[in-house]
């Protein structure tokens, strides 16, 4: 089960934000439901990309046993 403060997966790409499937966030808030998560996306530098609304298939507990990469976020124009 999905708490506050756990680090989520991405399960698909959101290209409005630059979002790809695999990104890693932060639950900030959990919904009554235990189905509907706010999820906060940041940069290494520490500034937020996106809090987003997600459901529960949009994201994945993550495992111990995955290997955490970086890349280049692309400018996202809104």
């Amino acid at each position: 089960m999905v708490q506050e403060l756990d680090t989520v997966v991405l399960t698909h790409d959101i290209s409005e934000y630059g979002l790809e499937r695999g990104d890693i966030g932060a639950v900030v808030h959990c919904y009554k439901d235990n189905l509907t998560f706010e999820v906060e996306f940041v940069a290494a530098d520490g500034k937020t990309i996106a809090v987003l609304t997600l459901h529960q298939a949009d994201i994945r507990p993550i495992s111990g046993r995955e290997v955490l990469h970086t890349r280049e976020l692309a400018e996202v124009v809104r």
